[in-house]
């Protein structure tokens, strides 16, 4: 049976999948809690926050120091 990116499971036949988006469309399943990539909406809104929050308690030398070394591994990739 086909999963969806969060592991839901899906109906492989064409008639159960018909049956799952008729569900979807007169509310009787709720998939709301997802974004447009079928990602947690919540889970989404976290990973921003813990972002900015590493961003802040970095130094402006350890940004630097980890941007080089990204950089180099990007070039690194690239050119093998």
């Amino acid at each position: 049976m086909p999963k969806t990116p969060t592991c839901a499971k899906r109906p492989a036949d064409d008639i159960g999948n018909a049956v799952n988006v008729m569900r979807v469309a007169t509310g009787e399943i709720d998939e709301s809690g997802l974004t447009d990539h079928g990602k947690n909406k919540a889970a989404v809104e976290l990973g921003r926050m813990g972002g900015e929050a590493r961003a802040k308690s970095l130094s402006a030398t350890k940004r630097k120091e980890i941007a080089r070394e990204a950089a180099k591994a990007r070039w690194n990739k690239r050119h093998r």
